[in-house]
């Protein structure tokens, strides 16, 4: 297949959401079936006459969609479709065909999978799946088989499933950021092992694994104020009641407060929005405007990697070098960070300690299920690329 002649590419369409449609009617060209892999990075580009970039964006855009999921080191790989059951049978015994402890058949007897744990998640990008890659190696030190499910809106039918199948505990990776699910609720209170991941919930007390948003953020904020920067900014999307969102607001709010900084709320732009997230190689009037507002800033810290890299690409075309005229940081240290035209500093979110701390806990809930409820929060790292200019020394 992947030695035909150079597909063309028309349209209107952004150019990575149109290779996305592409690459969804080559899986259907290819009659590819759930968990089966999808042609790799390099064979799209090579196929559709675009750059590696382009097709990796795509990529992920399916993954956000649910339609394929991605696995650090072994590729990319074709989800259970969003009208059919990820627990569904003849699914998952082709599950365990490509990976021995992901994908167990869901009717299995309990005895049958009294050393299976599960985790659930809504889509399968780069992020979420090397969280996975973690859960999985840890479960496996740990005498345990992981059984993958990608829920995508099925979330409450999913955790339902899995409880009755006889899987020990769940790990949880919940779709709505903002609110506790009535299946969460439910195996709460029939004291079933259960564990949240990267979410925090503060309408319930339940185990959690979830990274230092606050510290992350200040502790950027503290970055940029030691390379001299005094003129610092601040973009989001709108807080909504979402912890992580605040967690870092508060943690720029209050690194400046703290360093004798006035808070210039002209600086502060909570309301980009996030329909724009994936486009950003394209200008952004958001950020044009706050550029022009702000001609004084010097620094500005991103909610995360997708506002940072939009800015530094709007920036660039609005004649602001970056870092000489403007640095810029985000966070979560997504991959797309180090192939920017300017790579990106920012804050990184550990997967793999997340992953490992959410099964160690699970396992604890699992042989001690009256324990009370435990919190863990995983620090955050700074990784230094070349979007911030050290202003004390000049460069």
């Amino acid at each position: 297949m992947m030695e035909k002649q150079q597909i063309p590419i028309a349209g209107s369409k952004l150019l990575n959401v149109r290779i996305a449609d592409n690459v969804k009617a080559l899986i259907e060209e290819l009659g590819l079936r759930p968990h089966e892999p999808v042609p790799s990075e390099g064979a799209l580009a090579k196929l559709f006459g675009v750059s590696k970039m382009t097709t990796k964006l795509a990529l992920e855009r399916l993954a956000s969609e649910g339609i394929v999921y991605r696995m650090p080191r072994r590729g990319t790989f074709l989800s259970p479709y969003k009208n059919e059951s990820p627990l569904a049978e003849e699914e998952a015994s082709q599950a365990t065909a490509a990976e021995p402890n992901i994908g167990l058949p869901a009717r299995q007897t309990a005895s049958a999978r009294a050393d299976m744990i599960a985790i659930v998640v809504p889509n399968l990008d780069d992020y979420v799946s090397q969280i996975v890659v973690a859960v999985e190696a840890e479960a496996r030190a740990g005498g345990k088989g992981l059984q993958l499910v990608v829920a995508g809106a099925r979330e409450d039918e999913c955790l339902a499933e899995l409880a009755k199948s006889g899987v020990e505990g769940i790990i949880f990776y919940p779709r709505d950021p903002k609110t506790c699910s009535d299946q969460v609720l439910r195996l709460k209170l029939q004291a079933y092992p259960i564990i949240i991941i990267d979410r925090i919930f503060r309408d319930i007390q339940i185990d959690s694994v979830y990274h230092d948003h606050y510290k992350g953020t200040y502790n950027l904020v503290e970055y940029l104020l030691n390379k001299g920067h005094r003129n610092i900014g601040y973009i989001s999307s709108p807080i909504d009641g979402i912890t992580s969102r605040e967690e870092r607001y508060h943690g720029y709010i209050q690194a400046m407060l703290y360093n004798g900084l006035s808070v210039n709320q002209s600086y502060i732009m909570l309301d980009f929005n996030r329909e724009h997230e994936m486009r950003f190689l394209e200008r952004n009037e958001q950020h044009a405007a706050y550029l022009k507002l702000n001609p004084e800033i010097t620094a500005v810290v991103c909610a995360n990697d997708y506002f940072a890299a939009s800015l530094i690409h709007t920036a660039l075309l609005e004649g602001i070098a970056v870092p000489k005229d403007l640095s810029v940081v985000g966070f979560t240290d997504l991959a797309l960070s180090a192939l920017l035209s300017v790579p990106l500093t920012t804050a990184r979110q550990p997967t793999d300690q997340l992953g490992v701390r959410a099964v160690r806990l699970l396992l604890k809930r699992i042989s001690n299920g009256s324990a009370h409820p435990t919190s863990v929060q995983i620090p955050i790292d700074i990784v230094e690329r070349e979007s911030v200019l050290d202003i004390t020394l000049g460069r």
